[in-house]
């Protein structure tokens, strides 16, 4: 006979074994689970991170000490901040804490017009050596449509950088765009809808170095040794941004979607958005800023202790490089890394072991009509 006792002792079993049985979760979402940064909503900024030996300079070129995303130390949450005075900066850094201690978030994220579901998706072959060579992540392709709704929902709390997005005139400029803000709030891996993935992200970062200790990893794009550089790149070291992975709130995002949300309100404001055409696009969202982006922050004295250095980082301390450097929380790879087999500048082929990331360069120029991110309507 159930009585009451019975039924209130199978009633708690029953409790619990639903608990459980529900937290169990499949291999690739538990990986995406933990690899989420622990941090509170008012965590210290980069600033204090943990002093690490940079190799593309001087002993003394050195971060500043101490761990970001710890706040005060008490493990309590923090109480919501009143964002309207703060800067751009300020807003992105409370609503994206960095932890360098953190894992990589194990998310891919590429954008198209259409998924691989759609018959009209050609990049299949590309888009498959992502999943192939990262079994467990989460591999995201972003439509136009997807990608409107899911920054309205990231940054909703900063209704600027929405604006800004929103009123970029070319779809190659919100493509741009897009990039630094999914991985500013969730970090992972982007990279472009027509590149091979010849080796998993697991081997980017060399293994003498400790993964708690490293917030970006980019590769160089461009290392021009001739007269004429100028005449073909933007700069005379440019790192490419066909392919970045990072962590949540690194401050090199964070400064690159300040500066293109600034300057975008700014030239709206003034009415000469549509003087932005095809040539600028280097320059306003490409790699020439996030070069010079990448660099200000090798020299930022909020995050480095420049007193000691024996002088700023720049073009030199990377030029003929073959291996990974690593400069504070940011591994830089060679140029063979993401550009293997274009048969200059020093970049050796596909097989090579630092041969990480292969581009075709297909959707980087196309027609107007064929741009994806921002004007095509999802079919």
């Amino acid at each position: 006979m159930l009585t009451f006792r019975r039924a209130l002792v199978a009633a708690a079993f029953f409790i619990t074994v639903l608990y459980f049985t529900t937290r169990s979760t499949s291999p690739a979402a538990s990986l995406a689970a933990v690899e989420y940064p622990k941090v509170h909503p008012g965590a210290a900024d980069a600033a204090t991170r943990q002093e690490s030996q940079t190799t593309a300079s001087s002993g003394s070129h050195k971060p500043n000490v101490g761990r970001p995303g710890h706040g005060s130390g008490d493990g309590k949450q923090k109480p919501m901040k009143d964002m309207s005075r703060m800067t751009l900066y300020e807003k992105l850094a409370y609503q994206f804490p960095y932890d360098v201690d953190s894992k990589f978030p194990a998310y891919i994220w590429q954008t198209w017009k259409w998924t691989p579901a759609n018959g009209e998706f050609e990049f299949r072959e590309q888009e498959a050596t992502w999943t192939e060579q990262h079994p467990g992540f989460i591999h995201e392709v972003i439509t136009d449509k997807v990608a409107v709704n899911l920054l309205r929902l990231l940054y909703a709390s900063v209704p600027e950088v929405l604006e800004a997005y929103e009123a970029l005139p070319l779809p190659v400029l919100k493509a741009d765009f897009f990039r630094y803000l999914i991985l500013l709030a969730r970090g992972g891996i982007y990279s472009d809808i027509d590149t091979y993935a010849i080796r998993s992200a697991l081997e980017w970062i060399p293994q003498t170095v400790p993964h708690d200790q490293v917030g970006l990893v980019i590769g160089i794009e461009a290392d021009p040794d001739r007269p004429d550089w100028k005449d073909w790149y933007s700069r005379r070291i440019q790192f490419c941004q066909w392919t970045i992975q990072s962590k949540p709130g690194h401050p090199v995002l964070r400064e690159v979607v300040s500066h293109i949300t600034n300057q975008t309100l700014k030239r709206k404001r003034a009415g000469s958005l549509r003087d932005v055409v095809d040539k600028n696009v280097i320059e306003f969202t490409g790699p020439a800023i996030w070069t010079d982006i990448v660099f200000e922050y090798f020299n930022d004295d909020r995050y480095f202790d420049m007193a000691n250095s024996a002088g700023p980082i720049d073009w030199r301390n990377f030029t003929g490089m073959e291996t990974a450097r690593r400069v504070g929380d940011v591994i830089v790879l060679p140029i063979t890394s993401f550009s293997p087999g274009v048969q200059q500048m020093g970049a050796k082929d596909y097989d090579d072991p630092m041969a990480f990331v292969k581009h075709d360069f297909e959707g980087t120029w196309k027609p107007e009509s064929e741009r994806h991110i921002g004007e095509q309507k999802e079919q």
